[in-house]
């Protein structure tokens, strides 16, 4: 199993939040920093099993939004992994720790 750490903490744009994610996940240089491309590496490059995020808390108010869309593409992974469960060994999920 795959354990990626997401650890947002003191990000102050969505340019930092977007950049963590690139290095967490390993995202090419060429990632475009925006959540349909968060979503497309997501569903067909990651490989990982679990997603830890950290730091969110650190988050400026203005940035929540973003946080509640990257938290929906992940739901949205477990879904589609439930769903081909017999096609992907991989199962998915993710946890929010302070």
């Amino acid at each position: 199993m795959k354990t990626i750490i997401l650890d947002l903490t003191g990000c102050k744009s969505l340019w930092d939040i977007h950049e963590r994610i690139r290095k967490a996940f390993d995202f090419p240089d060429w990632y475009g920093k925006n959540w349909d491309a968060f979503w497309d590496l997501l569903w067909s490059e990651c490989d990982a099993n679990k997603v830890i995020i950290k730091g969110e808390q650190t988050i400026p108010k203005e940035y929540k939004k973003h946080l509640e869309i990257m938290h929906s593409c992940l739901d949205d992974l477990i879904g589609l992994r439930k769903k081909y469960e017999k096609y992907v060994n991989a199962p998915f999920t993710y946890t929010i720790e302070s």
